[in-house]
């Protein structure tokens, strides 16, 4: 995802101020002799990474620095950027609201934007939040109206709910890319309009609802939106620019230091690895563990896929490059495990995070990095696979 020119529990780690940093989990291993080679072979700023196992965390480190050039190390309770996996919390937003009855699966966007309807694209008032959340709507993916449309967001009036509207309305009259249901098209809009649905459903903006309804009951005490270090500090890892010589770039917190907040459905959480290790560890268990946020039957729909993705060797990082996709979540096979992961990767193009989950095997991995692009996509890819084969499942 582009920036502004485009665009478990905390008994985990619990983080609050003036605490001592967190520990290594009671029990679980350290993976500094794991992540510090990747950091040097990769020239990445700083690496984090998770295992969970059947909800416990068994393996867990962060090591390297929050900016390039200082020597301020990072530790586990430390929040980086997981962009695009914020998706997958929208689409559990938008599944409590279905089981209470509040929106359906087939809610159409006319539906959930009555006011809007009359002046809808005749395509776009048909497509369900399914469609939406599956990225088969056929919304185009970000496009030049796209980026011209968050440019103007920023002159708006109002709280974030308000400026999703106003962009929801002022998109509505683009045409569709594609038939509805016909194809898959990652659309970053297409999340920032179901997001929106939920905000016109429940009578709150988007950042309320999640965190009522998913940081608190899970304890994700790190969790928060947009930038994670504080404008003018570095109590957290900054995200990196790269420059033309490969030397990276800190961005501090700012306009230009994250995804612009409109599109907070699409992703600009940041979290700590401890944190986002409860998260997937929770979706691992399918139900098996509280808190009961939704049915474990509604859980299964949001990881059951929906659509073939062709495949997209060119795809940048944070972006699905193949495989299926389900609610949220990324639907992949990988040569070093017999079983498929649910997965999802995340960039605002300053960092990335990457999250993979077998409920089969109630198993999952987390790891993040204070910096993106190729480099940083071959770092937590090879991770990936070495934490699975070091830490995953006994019948991997």
């Amino acid at each position: 995802m582009r920036r502004r020119t485009m665009l478990g529990r905390t008994a985990l780690a619990t983080l609050a101020a003036g605490a001592a940093p967190a520990a290594i989990p009671p029990g679980a291993t350290s993976l500094a002799p794991l992540l510090q080679p990747v950091l040097a072979e990769h020239g990445l700023p700083a690496l984090a990474a998770a295992a969970v196992q059947d909800g416990r965390v068994t393996a867990a480190g962060a090591v390297g620095i929050r900016r390039w050039g200082t020597e301020t190390p990072v530790t586990l309770d430390d929040a980086f950027h997981i962009g695009s996996d914020t998706k997958a919390m929208t689409s559990l937003l938008v599944a409590m609201l279905v089981e209470e009855g509040r929106l359906r699966w087939d809610t159409t966007v006319a539906e959930a934007f009555p006011d809007l309807a009359s002046g809808m694209d005749a395509g776009l008032r048909g497509v369900t939040l399914t469609q939406l959340l599956s990225h088969t709507g056929g919304l185009p993916m970000d496009n030049e109206v796209f980026d011209r449309l968050l440019g103007q967001s920023y002159l708006q009036p109002g709280n974030l709910d308000a400026l999703r509207y106003w962009l929801v309305r002022q998109w509505s009259t683009q045409p569709l890319a594609s038939p509805p249901g016909s194809r898959f098209a990652y659309s970053n809009m297409g999340y920032t309009m179901a997001g929106a649905a939920a905000e016109r459903a429940a009578g709150s903006s988007w950042e309320e609802l999640v965190v009522a309804r998913i940081f608190t009951p899970l304890g994700l005490a790190t969790a928060g939106f947009g930038p994670a270090a504080r404008l003018g500090r570095t109590d957290a890892p900054l995200g990196h620019a790269i420059q033309p010589d490969g030397t990276p770039e800190p961005m501090l917190a700012g306009p230009n230091g994250d995804n612009p907040l409109i599109i907070g459905p699409a992703g600009t959480v940041h979290l700590s690895v401890l944190d986002f290790a409860a998260w997937a560890g929770w979706h691992a268990g399918e139900g098996k563990r509280g808190p009961a946020l939704v049915t474990p039957e509604t859980l299964r729909r949001l990881h059951t896929q929906v659509v073939a993705m062709a495949p997209r060797p060119d795809a940048a990082p944070g972006t699905p490059g193949g495989g299926g996709y389900a609610l949220g979540w990324g639907v992949l096979r990988h040569p070093w495990s017999s079983e498929p992961f649910l997965q999802h990767a995340g960039s605002n193009t300053l960092n990335l995070a990457l999250v993979l989950v077998q409920p089969s095997r109630d198993f999952a991995m987390v790891m993040q990095t204070n910096i993106a692009g190729q480099r940083a996509d071959a770092a937590l890819k090879a991770l990936a696979e070495a934490i699975y084969r070091h830490y995953g499942p006994a019948r991997a």
